[in-house]
């Protein structure tokens, strides 16, 4: 009998698919909790981590630079400037190969080798967010070619930015200093908070010394940008704080006449009010254009500036160290005043020159024949040698090295001005270390008239001048009077104490009056026509080839780099100081050179300042507003130009080696 089967179970059927649905709407409902238990971690547990994320992609905080403070000279007159530039930035956030993106902008920017380095240094260290500059100062040409192609470049844009002008340009260059581009030993020591979406940074003078005056504070902008790095809109705002605008002592019109006396020459003028301290007039010449380092100097041209074998970029004012010569000698004597070695009316006789007990070296006196009998007076107007050598004999070259230092001498001065020398006061200490030798007598008496291994910058000279001015009141050198701003800054003006001094307070005017008759009877008597004031003053020669013992000073035979420097001390009027001045002229055959560039920086000081200002004209003052794009060389010049027109108020290296010290052997003196 044959068996029926049925075709299919229902009940089976029924069972299978119900618990395949329950399975189904167990894994939905497990995979759909999961996904709320997600989102629910996401936007409600994390939801600030997230929030901040997302708005990253799209908000930025963008750093606002500051602008950097204006300086100006005592009267008002503008010396250094900001001006607008085109500038080619790059945002790390938005370019992924930042190497591949230099490498095709190069052609189109032009971009050197040293952009490049200067582009590299400052992107290791920038925040994923800054816009790092690529190059500066884009002209024309570079802006068009970029705006063919901008949209190759997600990241890339053309920026206005500021950057410094020097509108008087190699006048005030050595005491304004300049601004450059931020190097790597730089970016390790700022903050770089402090100068988040800043490129320039002060590098010598003024600039560097008061930098954190007139750097300022950044500011910040939040705004909404696309995928491109584009901004969108503007989200929020906080402003930088400008840099403080600074004031300095120096006179536009006495630096300007100050720097015609040195014209085509080398040396260095110092002018300070011997009252303050103000340093009034800072010239070292040759000099430089400071506007070629602001934006990058090509090695080319720097080369040229550091191989120049007159050494423009050398501050021969705060710098440079020279043998003082005979400017020292008013100071000297004074020692032996204060040591009860002499007094006003201790002679000797002057056979023209001098000898150690003992020893048959005859240190010769500059006139051959000798001055006869000779006192403290006379040894200043006639700048006898052989006095002061037999005073350096009494008085010993520790007692010496002691009281000159109280004129600053083998010090720094104080000034406010970076890299300054210290020139040397030799002593027998410093022989044996530095040379490993012991002290020679005859080294004493070199020293005392400013030679030997005694050398002195002229600022130091200045200073001791006015100490001497003072009566023995000292005051510090410094060139910023006024710092206007949102951050404090008091400037000392004024004496600050009195060197020890055994004598009294005739003896100071006894030293002014002898220093008086240089000028009327002695050694600066070339400049004592149609006087109307009186000048206490010093002359000074400086050797710099040695004479051998038994030989003459032949000029003939010396090239012109071996001739003498030629020094001047002084200050005016002498019973009532303004202005003491020092004046050094390399290779200027005398003191009496010297002394003659000096009578139109006092009588320009004394007589005209008042009445016949110099001042700048008014294409130089309008020179520096500058639109952007435009480069300062080939704005007009503005160097030295003389016009009566009243300033406009705007509102808005290693260095080369030290001009030589004359060697201690035998002496030529003025």
């Amino acid at each position: 009998m044959k068996q029926h089967f049925p075709l299919k179970n229902v009940q089976q059927e029924k069972r299978i698919f119900r618990n395949r649905v329950f399975i189904s709407i167990g894994l939905v409902s497990f995979f759909l909790l999961l996904l709320v238990v997600r989102y629910a971690y996401l936007q409600i547990s994390n939801f600030d981590e997230f929030a901040t994320a997302s708005d990253k992609n799209r908000i930025r905080l963008q750093p606002l630079a500051p602008a950097r403070g204006y300086i100006y000279d005592r009267n008002g007159v503008l010396l250094a400037d900001n001006y607008p530039v085109f500038t080619a930035t790059l945002s790390r956030a938005d370019v992924e190969d930042i190497d591949a993106t230099i490498e095709r902008l190069t052609p189109i920017l032009e971009l050197t080798e040293e952009d490049i380095e200067r582009f590299q240094s400052r992107i290791k260290t920038a925040r994923k967010t800054e816009r790092v500059s690529i190059k500066l100062n884009l002209n024309e040409t570079d802006i068009a070619r970029f705006s063919e192609v901008k949209f190759q470049f997600s990241g890339v844009n053309i920026e206005t930015q500021m950057t410094r002008y020097y509108p008087h340009g190699e006048l005030f260059a050595h005491v304004i200093g300049y601004v450059g581009r931020i190097n790597d030993k730089e970016l390790k020591e700022i903050d770089k908070d402090a100068y988040a979406g800043t490129n320039l940074i002060g590098k010598i003078g003024v600039e560097k010394s008061y930098e954190h005056l007139l750097h300022g504070v950044p500011g910040n902008e939040s705004v909404e940008a696309d995928a491109h790095g584009n901004v969108l809109r503007h989200l929020g705002r906080k402003d930088p704080v400008r840099g403080n605008d600074l004031y300095l002592s120096l006179d536009y019109g006495l630096q300007v006449v100050a720097s015609e006396q040195l014209a085509g020459r080398r040396g260095a003028i110092v002018a300070l009010d011997p009252r303050t301290g103000e340093i009034l007039a800072l010239v070292s010449s040759p000099s430089f254009n400071p506007n070629l380092f602001v934006t990058g100097i090509s090695h080319t041209n720097y080369a040229a500036l550091r191989d120049n074998i007159d050494q423009p970029l050398y501050n021969r004012a705060v710098q440079g160290v020279y043998p003082p010569g005979s400017t020292i000698k008013p100071m000297f004597g004074l020692g032996g005043i204060h040591y009860g070695l002499v007094d006003w009316s201790t002679a000797i006789q002057d056979y023209g020159y001098f000898t150690l007990p003992g020893d048959s070296h005859r240190f010769r006196d500059h006139k051959k024949s000798g001055h006869g009998i000779v006192n403290m007076h006379t040894a200043q107007v006639v700048s006898c040698d052989t006095y002061f050598y037999v005073l350096s004999y009494r008085m010993g070259i520790e007692k010496m090295n002691d009281w000159m230092r109280q004129f600053g001498f083998s010090e720094h001065t104080g000034v406010d001005l970076p890299s300054e020398s210290t020139g040397l006061y030799p002593s027998p200490e410093w022989k044996m270390r530095t040379r490993n030798a012991k002290w020679m007598r005859g080294e004493t008496i070199s020293v005392s008239i400013g030679q030997g291994a005694f050398t002195a910058t002229p600022l130091q000279l200045a200073m001791a001048t006015a100490i001497t001015a003072n009566q023995g009141f000292k005051v510090t050198p410094h060139v910023l009077r006024e710092s206007r701003g949102a951050r404090p800054f008091k400037v000392h003006n004024g004496t600050n104490g009195r060197i020890e001094f055994n004598g009294t307070d005739e003896d100071w005017i006894k030293m002014r009056d002898a220093m008086v008759d240089v000028i009327q009877s002695g050694t600066g008597k070339g400049i004592k026509s149609g006087l109307q004031y009186s000048i206490a003053g010093k002359t000074g020669t400086a050797q710099v080839k040695s004479i051998a013992q038994g030989k003459r000073y032949n000029e003939a035979l010396l090239t012109d780099r071996q001739l003498d420097h030629g020094l001047f001390v002084g200050f005016a009027p002498a019973e009532k100081p303004e202005i003491a001045i020092a004046v050094i002229l390399e290779n200027g055959r005398g003191g009496s050179a010297a002394t003659a560039l000096a009578r139109p920086i006092l009588d320009y000081w004394l007589l005209n300042k008042d009445k016949n200002p110099i001042r700048p004209s008014a294409a130089q003052i309008s020179g520096g507003l500058m639109t952007a794009g435009l480069k300062p060389s080939e704005l007009p010049s503005a160097e030295g130009a003389r016009s009566t027109t009243t300033p406009a108020q705007d509102t808005a290296a290693s260095a080369p080696a030290t001009p030589a010290a004359a060697p201690s052997a035998t002496i030529e003196s003025d």
